[in-house]
């Protein structure tokens, strides 16, 4: 979800998205990981890549969302919501009691 939402921001490629995913937070995100993710992402049609010529170095694969990306985010997003709302309800002292 996070790698979708990211993406979606704008076009970018595997070493950006990892620094941009470190300032929210994710301090220990190893860059190793995102790598096959993005590979998935792009083989189930999640994100297109694409190679642009570095001047100071190897071409870099930029990824953009596609529609199916976009539709794949909004879900993970409603899905994540729901979850955390049940949690917040059961965490509340108040909580739903049967």
């Amino acid at each position: 979800m996070l790698i979708l939402s990211t993406v979606q921001r704008g076009e970018t490629y595997g070493y950006e998205l990892v620094e941009q995913l470190r300032a929210l937070g994710l301090t220990d995100l190893a860059t190793g990981v995102v790598y096959p993710v993005l590979s998935r992402f792009e083989r189930d049609g999640l994100v297109t890549g694409r190679r642009v010529a570095s001047p100071g170095g190897p071409a870099r694969k930029y990824y953009a969302i596609t529609e199916r990306g976009e539709a794949a985010r909004l879900d993970a997003i409603a899905r994540w919501r729901a979850m955390t709302d049940i949690a917040e309800r059961g965490l509340d002292p108040e909580g739903a009691r049967p």
